[in-house]
């Protein structure tokens, strides 16, 4: 969950109830489903979101709507494994973890949720993380997948 807020906790008792219900390993909130939704991007961070979740969907096919959202409930040890696999950093991080999840065969549920744009400080998308994720989507399908 960012810690600005922009993930508002209110979603977490759904998150817990759904991996309670379905003895889910992850359950990730997704801006991409019926009930969630975008507040304050501009058309291209919209679009750049939108974009490299299309590209992923389609490379990947990992099972989830949202791959580039960090708004996740993990149990302990599935997440200790995930990150001691994973290689990537910052943006990729968020879409290696959950390809590894899928392929690894974990239980994942999602949750829409409601994301706010920070009202305090500038985000780290630049063109060097859109490079970094293309980068980081090639690698995971030609060497990972």
């Amino acid at each position: 969950m960012d810690a600005d807020l922009s993930h508002h906790p209110k979603f977490i008792p759904e998150m817990i109830a759904l991996q309670q219900k379905y003895k889910l390993d992850i359950v990730t909130g997704t801006r991409y489903k019926n009930g969630g939704g975008v507040s304050g991007w501009d058309l291209k961070r919209k679009t750049i979101s939108k974009g490299a979740n299309f590209l992923a969907q389609f490379l990947l096919n990992p099972g989830v709507s949202d791959l580039t959202g960090s708004f996740r409930l993990y149990k302990k040890e599935v997440l200790a494994t995930l990150i001691a696999e994973s290689v990537s950093k910052g943006y990729v991080f968020q879409m290696e973890m959950m390809f590894r999840a899928k392929k690894s065969g974990y239980r994942i549920g999602e949750v829409p949720i409601s994301f706010v744009d920070r009202f305090f400080g500038e985000s780290k998308l630049g063109s060097q993380e859109i490079v970094d994720y293309a980068k980081g989507l090639l690698y995971l399908f030609a060497i990972v997948w």
